[in-house]
Parts: structure tokens; sequence; C-alpha cells
């Protein structure tokens, strides 16, 4: 199936529309302040947006579908953790970060670090920060290519990759989180409307409607009680730290303009997160295995009850299902929600490494400009391109990268927010041990107990190597 020249053009029209938007705010920005953190003026609902669209954006096209597809609506519960991990956020940790951020101009995550410990920590949060973001920007690029390819048949992976690249990297690189925060909310737009008035209405009529669904389906997957707690809880523990640890949303907590306006932002972020977005993921990947029972993909290689990859499941059937024009929005869709997720992680990357590593030197290198930071986010998002493009194993090595952070930064967090004074000593030793830990049973490929993931085992390693030098600092301090 090749794509129509109509759809070509409204997708030439968005990928033009993103850059139009990171040029206007290249000529608008003025500071580092104005690139990283937008001046500190962004509203709740433009935060909100961009915060949900970058948590869930490239996740959504790689898992939802894919839960829906094996499981049915029970799939929705990964999403609920986001929306527990959003409004703890809001709760315990926006009040005691904000306005210490404001009050010393912080414009990333290891700073507040640096505040709490010494420059030490946020040197080594900063690294593994860094290394997180640059293969996350890569894994989302080179998994989204796949699903683009697997949709539009007449892309190939790595023409895929070139296009979303080059796009993410050019608008973030000349607009920085403005661009980036404002691209979010268009982004994040179109896919919602791509959702609501495209995808799940002619799915549903082309699928037989609710009779057709019903039969087709077995009944545990219209069950929010087909999940056992092990696979809930692992979820938890994945995807709750990501609120307290990830670079991205420090960034947009800072952007905003007051306490009350992060904390909004933040209700509103976890609200579209579940219910909103976890359903209609969930709803197109059911659809999508009723299609497949059907025999609705049969014309490009796949017989009813097929064995296929349950995340090609929705793309497979946006494929078989839109007419001319409406497959362009889709793909746009499809673009800016890997995309979404992209340009937040090269805009987090660069911050890490302009303020947190290279700023860790005396001199001119903690001093760089707006036209340095550009620079620097272009190298980056250049490597992150090509990594992509040369490593076919990306994904899975990259997302290895992005347990090792969450993992090693929670605790040292957590400290900040228990602790009257953490220890520094207590903070390297949890960063290390923890993401060590995840990093070692991931690489081992070891039957955990109990089918727990590798995050909890080396969010434990990591409390309890704060927990043994805080109170050995303690200790010495009293002597």
């Amino acid at each position: 199936m090749s794509i129509h020249l109509i759809d070509l053009l409204i997708f030439i029209a968005y990928l033009l529309a993103m850059l139009g938007i990171g040029i206007y705010f290249m000529l608008k920005n003025s500071s580092k302040e104005d690139y990283y953190v937008g001046g500190r003026t962004m509203s709740a609902g433009q935060i909100g947006l961009s915060a949900v669209a970058t948590d869930v954006g490239g996740g959504f096209s790689i898992g939802l579908g894919g839960l829906g597809f094996i499981m049915g609506l029970s799939g929705s519960w990964m999403l609920f953790t986001g929306l527990v991990g959003a409004w703890l956020s809001a709760v315990i940790l926006i009040p005691k970060i904000y306005p210490i951020a404001k009050k010393k101009k912080f414009l990333t995550f290891p700073q507040s670090l640096a505040f709490h410990y010494n420059s030490k920590v946020a040197l080594i949060a900063g690294i593994i920060s860094l290394i997180g973001y640059v293969g996350f920007t890569s894994s989302q690029l080179l998994a989204g290519a796949k699903l683009a390819s697997a949709t539009f048949p007449t892309i190939t992976i790595g023409n895929a990759i070139l296009i979303m690249g080059v796009i993410a990297v050019a608008y973030t690189t000349i607009g920085g989180i403005k661009a980036v925060i404002y691209t979010d909310v268009v982004q994040w737009s179109i896919l919602m409307i791509g959702l609501i008035f495209i995808g799940i209405p002619i799915g549903y009529f082309k699928l037989g409607g609710w009779q057709e669904i019903s039969s087709t389906l077995p009944n545990e997957f219209f069950s929010l009680t087909n999940i056992s707690f092990v696979q809930f809880f692992n979820w938890f523990i994945t995807i709750v730290p990501i609120w307290f640890v990830g670079m991205t949303l420090y960034q947009r907590i800072y952007a905003c303009k007051d306490k009350k306006t992060a904390q909004k932002a933040w209700y509103i972020a976890g609200l579209f997160e579940w219910p909103v977005m976890a359903f209609m993921g969930i709803i197109l990947g059911m659809f999508a295995k009723v299609a497949l029972e059907q025999g609705m993909f049969a014309g490009i290689g796949f017989a009813a009850g097929a064995n296929i990859d349950p995340e090609l499941g929705l793309p497979l059937l946006l494929r078989t299902i839109l007419p001319v024009g409406l497959m362009g929005v889709m793909m746009a869709a499809y673009f800016s929600a890997i995309m979404s997720t992209a340009d937040s992680c090269l805009m987090a990357a660069s911050g890490n490494l302009t303020t947190d590593i290279l700023g860790h030197f005396k001199g001119k290198l903690g001093k760089l400009n707006i036209k340095n930071s550009q620079i620097i986010t272009l190298v980056i998002g250049v490597f992150a391109v090509l990594l992509a493009t040369n490593m076919q194993n990306v994904l899975e090595l990259m997302l290895y990268s992005y347990a090792f952070m969450v993992s090693g930064l929670l605790v040292p967090v957590v400290g900040t927010l228990a602790v009257k004074k953490p220890s520094p000593l207590a903070a390297i030793m949890a960063m290390i041990f923890g993401g060590g830990t995840t990093l070692t049973l991931i690489l081992l490929n070891l039957e955990l107990p109990f089918g727990l993931n590798a995050n909890f085992f080396g969010i434990t390693i990591s409390a309890i190597m704060f927990i043994l030098f805080q109170l050995y600092a303690n200790k010495n301090k009293f002597k």
C-alpha cells in the first residue's frame, strides 16, 4: 500500500508547522533561562499537556496498543500508575523543590541534588541522566521508525529515523524548551483528535459494532481485573519513580510561573494519563485484535489467528481501515506521539551536559551562552539519530540505561524529602549500587523471585545503601 499524495501533503504540512514553531521561539529566546526553562512563565495547561505528551507520547505507540491487544481493558492500569506518580509528585515533590529552584534559578534536576548534597553528587547524577536520555531519544526514534514502517511500507526504517530525527532535532535545537512545549501541545492535540474523531469511531464501525467486538474477544478482555498484583506492582515501581527523577519533568516544573501552577499542571497531566489516554489506547489495541481475528489483515500477510507482534496490531489496523486523507492525519499523529517524547529527552540530555557536566567545571565551560547550548543540543541530537540508525538493538540497550537512571536516582531524591541533612556519600553509594544492581540483573537475564521487576531489587539495594551510609554519617557527626 503506497502513500497517497494527499496523505503525504498533510504529513509534510505538519512537519513544516513543527519547524515553524521552532523558528518562532528561536527569535524569542534571549538567555539560557529562556532556552531551558521557558523564562519560567508557562501556564498550567501548557505544561500539563506537554508533560503527558512526553510521558505517554512514545509509550502510547509502543505499549498501550499492545497491551489492549493481549489483555484488554486491564492494560489501562499501566497508565493509572502515571496518574499516581503525577499526583504524588504534585503533593510531595513540587512544594519542596519549586521555591528553592525559583530562588536559585535552577535549570536542571541534578542542580536540586547539588543544593541538598554537593556538586559531586550532582555531577554523577548528571552523567547518569545524560546517558539515560541520549539513549531514550535514540530508542524513541528507532521504535517509532519501526512502527511507522509497519504502517506505511513505502517508508524504510532508516528513512523514518532520518525524517523524525531531522525535524525533532531541528526545532528542539533552535527553539529550546518553549518550542518543545508548544510542539508537544500541538502534537498531543493531533493525537487526541486522531484517536477520538478518526481511529476509534471508524474502527468501531469497520469492525461491525459492539456485537461483533464483544463476540470476538474473550470475556476477560472486558474486565478490569484481568491482571496479577505482581504485574501491577512492576508497573508501579517502574513508572511512579519517573515523576520524581525525570529531568524532562523537572524542566517543566521549573518552567511554571509559580508553585500552584506547577501543581495544577501535574493534576492535569495525571487525568490525561488515566483515564483519558489509557482507555483510548487500550480500546484501539482491542480493535486491532478483533480485526486480526476477523481476517482483516489477511491481505497484508497476516491470516486470522496469526501469531503477530501485539505492538504492531494497532498500526496494521490503521493501515487497513483508514481512507485517503485521514491516513495522513493519523500518520502525523503517529509521528507526533514519538517526537513529543524524543524532543523532550533531547532537551533533557542537553541540559544535563551543558549545566551539570560542563557547568561543573570553572571558567568558560561553566558559562555557556544560548548559542553554545544550541550547538550542544544539535551535536547530541545528531549522535542520537546516528545511534538509532546504526544499532538495531538500541531500544533494548537504551532501556537498560533508563532503568539504571530510575533505580539509581530515586532514593537520593527521597532522601532530600525525608532527611534533614542527607549525606552526599549515602547518595553516591545509593546511585552506584542501586543502578548497578538493576543493570546487572537485566544483563544476566535471571528469573527473578515472584516475577518481580529488576527495578524493585535495584531500588531496594539503593535504599539499603543510603540508610547504612546515612547512619554512618550521623554517627560520625556526633563523635
